[in-house]
């Protein structure tokens, strides 16, 4: 009887990193004011609920593909990386008008990455903490060496314009991160989960439009994400009081501000910065967080160095988190 052959296993690099980060939003702004023309709300209803001032529409013409290739093309060049060395592209969104063909292959071609492996992966709101945990096991493993990793949504394209409810909170955009082999963790182990049995929380009305029941996704971000925001911090080695900067999914900013303050009543430190995106970008689903983290880094209120802590949240109900070193 002969020996059976035996397999062979990659073995890849111990430590990862964000090795540049890029987004991209609409040009067109729309304001409160704006919309209480065209639905029963105001600027100060809507400041008080959400803590949203303004955000971006796209255009009819305008695609989250589109979206994607900038944001993503803005994060290679903020690496100094050609799109030749990127091996792997994942695309997190749950808005692609259809399925088939999937976004991340489009957008790979147009940025110029010949060949990668290319797929999209919907965990909704916690979509981008998924990507970079998956990118970042990816590259550990030794199957893909750098990793481009872009959340992109049209939600514009997903919400009934007069459910004031929804169409006040969701807007449009792109963020990605590239993410590379690191001689020193700048990636921390990923946290997540799912809360299945609350799944009629957030789902597609009539296979169109986006339907959430504001109360009880409320309660539920406000009492279950700070916690693994804690645990995300325990996989890393990190304590609360390590955090320098802290970007939630920015889907309200009183869900922020509830998380923060449970962070820092244990042990985040009071000059912690906490992403306030959502004022000027509403709700951009698995956009939302690497958008925060490239304009709290145009701002200069997220460093090089720094230790960010990130915790996305959403349909499904699906959560997840990781702490990053800031590129």
């Amino acid at each position: 009887m002969t020996d059976r052959p035996t397999l062979r296993l990659k073995q890849g690099p111990t430590a990862t990193r964000v090795l540049g980060v890029g987004s991209t939003q609409p040009d067109r702004v729309v304001t409160n004011d704006d919309l209480s023309e065209i639905m029963d709300t105001s600027d100060q209803w809507i400041r008080d609920r959400v803590g949203i001032i303004e955000r971006r529409f796209a255009e009819k013409d305008e695609l989250l593909v589109d979206m994607a290739v900038t944001a993503g093309s803005r994060a290679l060049a903020d690496a100094g990386v050609d799109p030749s060395e990127v091996d792997t592209v994942i695309l997190p969104n749950c808005t692609m008008p259809s399925p088939i063909p999937n976004a991340a292959a489009q957008v790979a071609d147009r940025i110029g990455i010949s060949s990668p492996g290319a797929f999209d992966l919907n965990a909704a709101c916690a979509g981008f903490c998924y990507g970079l945990g998956v990118a970042s096991d990816l590259i550990r493993a030794g199957s893909s060496g750098q990793v481009l990793v872009i959340g992109a949504e049209k939600l514009t394209d997903a919400v009934d314009p007069t459910d004031r409810a929804n169409a006040i909170i969701f807007a449009d955009g792109a963020g990605a991160a590239l993410v590379g082999a690191s001689e020193e963790p700048g990636i921390g182990p990923v946290v997540w989960g799912s809360a299945g049995d609350l799944v009629d929380s957030i789902y597609m009305r009539e296979h169109k439009y986006i339907y959430q029941e504001g109360q009880s996704v409320f309660r539920w971000a406000t009492t279950r994400i700070a916690p693994i925001a804690i645990r995300a911090l325990e996989a890393a080695g990190l304590e609360p009081s390590d955090v320098d900067v802290l970007i939630p999914h920015q889907a309200n900013l009183r869900i922020v501000e509830a998380i923060a303050k449970k962070l820092r009543a244990k042990g985040a430190r009071e000059d912690m910065v906490v992403a306030d995106d959502i004022k000027y970008s509403g709700n951009t689903s698995s956009a939302s967080i690497p958008m925060a983290l490239d304009h709290m880094r145009a701002a200069g209120t997220a460093k090089k160095g720094d230790v960010v802590l990130m915790v996305g949240f959403g349909a499904g109900l699906s959560y997840a988190g990781q702490a990053i070193i800031c590129p």
